[in-house]
């Protein structure tokens, strides 16, 4: 346990589902983070807030800011969302460069009218010192904070953690959106501004929205456009003999290097988490080696990685304490990490050195034997869904298909879960089912059928591939001459982290309503903030997947 807690240091914190009991974190984060780890958090969003005091001029005066600033604030965004970094002293360094970039931002634009406590405070040497100025970088700082400002900002900050988990992705590909460089400072400098009213808070959240869904955009090119279109591709889910790796997160470039490394090797990769959809890429399935799918959704990997005898490679978030038993066995690589876990760098060149990882795996042997093989189907982004749309479209005119449910989003521990599963069991025969991100383990291991050689499950991808979830149903809108709230379509969303309420946001701010949003509202909403949302948006509550069901078919009635 870290020191900080003798010394009497608290945190709060509330920006994931799971909070403790559902109004924020004040002694243990549950995710695993400790008062120090969360108060330095604080303190770094705190400098990213003061460094955008400073970018905003120059982008006011029509410069973009500099590419290796951008790219520190997207970082230590990523680093601070739930389930990436546990490392103190990763924190300490960040912070300490981050008091470089706002000097140099300072001598640069000089003399600037928001002169907030983010912009003028200097950040002392040691993390001693730190973490006794981190409470002024607090969430509850401002005790007379107005409830609904406050809960408009941290929506804000949130979403602007989702984007940039999805603008780190893009960037490691080479492709980046300016648009969306610049809002991160626009967007970060708002939330300091007190003369912003709610009003334009709100309309500040909405824009998040919209730059989330280009930030989405820009990396389905990145991942399409290096690695190919994903198509329907089986995946065996059960193990093999062998030596292997499992590499969890998001990342398909970081998965890309170590299956180039490791080809002929005798060494097994399979996938874990969210890395399932890239089975469907013809840039990553064309290596034999990657062989399938290991274990189910990011919060089993504790009691799924016990005393494995192989290697885990952890690229993105999704995190957990690792256990003992295969601690020594777990890396880390781009921001994530936790205290004593072997770290992978990236060396000048962007490559990475991949052949520690790939030794052990050799060493430790892997499986003895081979399980019966067990597949699922994989691959259904936007390209291949819409190669079937003439097909979807006549199979909806004939009454084949009464209704669209998206159900899918971050899986989580807490009980409530299985709301998920059981909704999808409900769906009836005549209804298609897509999915995405690690919800999907939830249900995708179970057997839907088809419709006329329509699977009625369509595995879309990853968080992110909402994107590909609103492309299929613009197209399908247009097809019908309607627009997608006119669609007979359902969205069954499960949230836990902030990439979640990126995703969330970038769906209101194309006005589409009647989302069902579970397994619990998030506690950063304000009472008046969520009744916004529920009377623009029709944002509701699940209750229980039988009524909620029901409800949904209504629309066709």
């Amino acid at each position: 346990m870290s020191n900080n807690m003798d010394l009497g240091y608290e945190m709060f914190c509330y920006q994931c589902e799971q909070t403790a009991n559902g109004k924020g974190c004040t002694r243990l984060g549950v995710c695993g983070k400790t008062p120090e780890i969360a108060n330095l958090q604080d303190l770094l969003i705190f400098q990213l807030k003061g460094i955008s005091c400073y970018g905003k001029v120059l982008i006011e005066k029509g410069q973009h800011i500099d590419k290796d600033i951008v790219r520190f604030v997207e970082n230590c965004l990523f680093t601070t969302l739930t389930n990436v970094n546990f490392d103190a002293d990763v924190h300490v360094s960040l912070l300490r460069e981050s008091q470089q970039i706002k000097e140099k931002l300072r001598e640069v634009v000089g003399e600037i009218k928001n002169h907030t406590l983010h912009a003028t405070y200097n950040l002392p040497e040691t993390k001693s010192e730190m973490l006794k100025d981190a409470p002024l970088a607090g969430i509850m700082y401002e005790k007379s904070l107005d409830p609904d400002i406050r809960s408009l900002r941290q929506t804000i900050v949130y979403g602007l953690k989702g984007i940039s988990a999805y603008g780190h992705q893009a960037r490691e590909l080479g492709y980046f959106s300016d648009q969306v460089d610049d809002f991160y400072i626009t967007a970060l400098e708002a939330t300091t501004d007190d003369s912003l009213t709610v009003e334009e808070l709100i309309r500040m959240t909405m824009r998040t929205g919209e730059n989330a869904l280009e930030v989405m955009k820009k990396l389905d090119e990145a991942n399409t456009e290096t690695y190919g279109n994903p198509s329907p591709h089986k995946v065996d889910v059960h193990i093999k003999k062998g030596p292997f790796i499992i590499v969890s997160g998001h990342d398909l470039k970081d998965l890309e290097m170590l299956l180039e490394q490791s080809k002929g090797k005798g060494i097994n990769v399979y996938t874990h988490g969210e890395m399932l959809p890239c089975h469907g890429y013809d840039g990553l399935k064309k290596y034999p080696h990657l062989i399938g799918n290991f274990g189910g959704a990011w919060q089993d990997q504790q009691k799924q990685f016990d005393n494995i005898p192989g290697c885990i490679l952890m690229t993105t978030n999704c995190l957990m304490r690792p256990r003992d038993s295969y601690k020594d066995r777990i890396y880390s690589t781009n921001v994530v990490g936790w205290e004593g876990v072997k770290h992978i760098g990236k060396k000048e060149n962007g490559d990475k050195d991949f052949s520690e990882i790939i030794q052990q795996a050799i060493e430790l042997g892997g499986f003895k034997e081979d399980v019966e093989p067990h597949e699922i189907l994989v691959g259904f982004g936007h390209h291949a869904t819409l190669s079937y749309a003439d097909k979807i479209v006549e199979a909806v005119k004939s009454g084949k298909v009464r209704h669209f449910f998206l159900i899918g989003g971050c899986d989580g521990a807490r009980p409530g879960r299985n709301y998920y599963t059981e909704f999808a069991e409900k769906v009836p025969k005549d209804c298609i089912i897509m999915t995405l991100a690690c919800g999907k383990y939830r249900f995708n291991k179970l057997e839907f059928g088809d419709i006329d050689g329509l699977p009625r499950l369509l595995d879309i991808g990853q968080c992110n591939d909402v994107y590909s979830a609103i492309c299929i149903a613009v197209a399908l809108a247009d097809a019908f001459d309607t627009d997608v709230n006119g669609l007979p379509l359902s969205l069954i969303v499960s949230w836990y982290e902030q990439k979640a309420v990126a995703d969330l946001l970038a769906l209101l701010s194309l006005g589409i309503k009647n989302i069902y949003l579970g397994p619990t509202l998030p506690a950063f909403l304000s009472p008046n903030v969520l009744q916004y949302l529920s009377e623009t948006f029709g944002l509701r509550p699940i209750s229980n997947a039988e009524d909620d069901l029901k409800t949904c078919l209504k629309q066709n009635v």
